[in-house]
C-alpha cells in the first residue's frame, strides 16, 4: 500500500474477534485525547449512537505516517484523523482516538467490547474482515512499496528471492500476506516504526509496507540518505473506515455521507494534497 496506494494489514478468525473482544472488557491499552470509553452507548446529534457521550471514538495504532502519528507536541494526526474528523464535526461531537494493537482492531474486537465506534487505522477492506467488520465506503485507494538498502540491485520481489535478501513486513497486514501468497517467508515486526529500525540496523535487506509510508519515510534524509524504493506492488487494495459489525446505520450514513460530500466539494483533496503533496492519483 504508487497512487492507486493499496492496503496494510491482515486476516483473523471469529474465534480470534470473540477471544480479543472478551478480553478487552476487562483491559486495553489506550491513548489520545481522552482516557477510555464507557460500556453504555450515549446518543450524540442527529441520533448516532456512541460509546461516550460527546464523543466519537476512533480506534487507531499508531504510528502509521502519514495516516496517524504523533506530532512534535504529542497530538496524533494524520491523514485518517482528518477524513474522520469530518463525521465528527457533522455529529457535533469531538473526536477521541484510542491507541490498541492493529491485531484487535482488524479482527473487530475493539469495536465489538465498545472500545471506540469505528477504527480508523490504514485499514485494507477485505472478505475476511467483513465477516466481524462493517466497512465504510472507501476512501483511499492503496498500494504496496518495496524499500530496500541502496546497493542491493534488487527492482522486483523476485529480485529479494533469487538474491537471497532478507525480507521483512508488519505483522497482521495485507503486505505481509501478499509476499507470504508469492512464496516469501518475512521476518514479522509489531508495528511500522519496528519495521524500519529493523532495516536501518541491517536485520532486514528489504521492507514491505504501504507506499505512502514509504515515501512519507523517504522525506527524512537519514533514510533517503541509505535506502531506496525499488519497486511497488499495486494489489488493488482500499481502505475502510471500520465499525462493529451490524453497525448503527446513522453513524454509517453520516461517515458515507461525509465522505461523499468531502469527495465533491473538494475538502478531500485538501486533505489529500496536505498529508501527500499530491493530488488523488498522483502518488508514485
Amino acid at each position: 500500500m504508487a497512487l492507486s496506494l493499496k492496503g496494510r494489514r491482515g486476516y483473523a478468525a471469529g474465534a480470534l474477534a470473540l477471544t480479543a473482544a472478551l478480553a478487552l472488557t476487562a483491559c486495553g491499552s489506550e491513548s489520545g485525547s481522552s482516557s477510555g470509553t464507557t460500556s453504555a452507548s450515549a446518543s450524540a446529534a442527529g441520533g448516532a449512537q456512541l460509546v461516550q457521550p460527546g464523543k466519537l471514538t476512533v480506534c487507531t495504532n499508531i504510528p502509521y505516517e502519514p495516516f496517524q502519528f504523533k506530532d512534535d507536541t504529542g497530538k496524533i494526526v494524520g491523514f485518517d484523523v482528518d477524513i474522520v474528523d469530518l463525521a465528527a464535526k457533522k455529529l457535533g461531537v469531538e473526536q477521541n482516538i484510542v491507541d490498541i494493537d492493529f491485531a484487535v482492531i482488524k479482527s473487530g474486537a475493539a469495536m465489538a467490547a465498545k472500545k471506540c465506534d469505528v477504527a480508523a487505522a490504514g485499514m485494507t477492506i477485505t472478505p475476511e474482515r467483513k465477516q466481524n467488520i462493517t466497512f465504510s465506503d472507501p476512501y483511499f485507494d492503496a498500494t504496496q512499496a518495496l524499500l530496500a538498502k541502496k546497493g542491493t540491485g534488487a527492482t522486483s520481489l523476485e529480485d529479494v528471492k533469487a538474491k537471497g535478501l532478507k525480507l521483512g513486513a508488519q505483522a497482521s497486514t495485507t503486505g505481509l500476506s501478499y509476499v507470504k501468497e508469492k512464496g516469501h517467508n518475512p521476518t514479522e515486526y509489531a508495528d511500522s516504526a519496528k519495521e524500519l529500525l529493523a532495516l536501518q540496523a541491517g536485520q532486514a535487506d528489504v521492507i514491505v509496507q504501504d507506499l505512502p509510508v514509504v515515501l512519507t519515510w523517504l522525506k527524512k534524509p537519514e533514510v533517503a540518505a541509505k535506502f531506496e524504493m525499488i519497486s511497488s506492488l499495486d494489489t488493488g487494495e482500499q481502505y475502510g473506515i471500520g465499525l462493529k459489525k451490524d453497525a448503527d446505520p446513522v453513524l454509517l450514513k453520516t461517515i458515507n455521507d461525509e465522505l461523499a460530500k468531502a469527495k465533491q466539494d473538494g475538502t478531500y483533496e485538501k486533505i489529500f494534497v496536505k498529508w501527500f503533496d499530491k493530488k488523488p492519483g498522483e502518488l508514485s
